[in-house]
């Protein structure tokens, strides 16, 4: 698929997803949103990969937000920065995602690190959230999962305060995992993506998805229950009987399931 707004290769096992529009802060507007979105969601129909990588181009931002000019004036769907389609699709593959933040992370920039499964950044990377700054907020993605991450009162002074954080006191506090030396976030972010590709990809992908089913409610076991075991026992002896006995018309032999 060619994309107006995002760059895409696969490297090996690593899928690279780059939100490409350096000049701009790398800041989502509706098209980068949606090609976030498909690109993740055709990423997850294929096995060629095993870690998708998110990061920005160039060296000064990752994301810092979005762009909100150019849709309708309606407080209906055709109004407003369609990110959590962006989130949700991030949330729900599953493949792990790994954020490499290669410089500034603010406002839904942020929040798109934190959705990602891991987080690795450059040393000069700053994190931060804004939104009440310009009387804006995410009461979603960007509060559950902060406080999951740092803990409410950390999560509350984030949002109440909005304090410029570096990449290490991010580390330190939770809200990332790794921080490497500027010049060494591409090389070290590779070595971290191939050292989660070396796991078992139906192991990771049932974590990801008992991880998911505490926020997702429904839609969370559903996919730990369907996509990941539905298809385990429809190939098993005991589906195999029920099924036989139903288009045979006669009672099932119980002494081939149920031990």
């Amino acid at each position: 698929m060619a994309y107006t707004e995002i760059l895409y290769r696969e490297d090996g096992p690593i899928a690279w997803l780059t939100l490409n529009r350096p000049k701009d802060g790398n800041m989502f507007t509706p098209i980068m949103c949606h090609e976030i979105r498909d690109c993740v969601n055709d990423s997850s129909r294929e096995t060629r990969t095993k870690v998708l990588v998110l990061s920005g181009a160039g060296n000064k931002f990752f994301c810092i937000g979005g762009r909100k000019e150019g849709m309708e004036d309606t407080n209906l769907y055709a109004g407003v920065l369609p990110t959590l389609e962006m989130y949700e699709a991030i949330d729900k593959t599953q493949k792990p995602v790994i954020a490499s933040v290669n410089g500034f992370a603010v406002g839904g920039g942020n929040v798109l690190q934190m959705v990602c499964d891991l987080t690795i950044a450059k040393e000069s990377a700053i994190f931060r959230q804004v939104g009440p700054m310009m009387g804006s907020f995410d009461a979603g993605y960007g509060t559950w999962y902060l406080e999951d991450l740092v803990g409410k009162k950390r999560a509350k002074e984030m949002w109440y305060t909005n304090p410029k954080l570096t990449a290490e006191d991010a580390r330190e506090m939770g809200l990332i995992n790794r921080v490497v030396p500027d010049e060494e976030l591409e090389g070290a972010t590779r070595d971290y993506a191939l050292e989660v590709a070396a796991r078992g990809s139906v192991a990771l992908a049932s974590l990801k998805a008992s991880f998911n089913a505490r926020h997702g409610g429904v839609g969370g076991l559903a996919r730990l229950a369907h996509d990941l075991l539905l298809r385990q026992y429809l190939n098993s002896e005991e589906a195999a009987e029920l099924s036989a006995a139903f288009g045979e018309k006669r009672p099932p032999n119980t002494d081939k399931f149920g031990h």
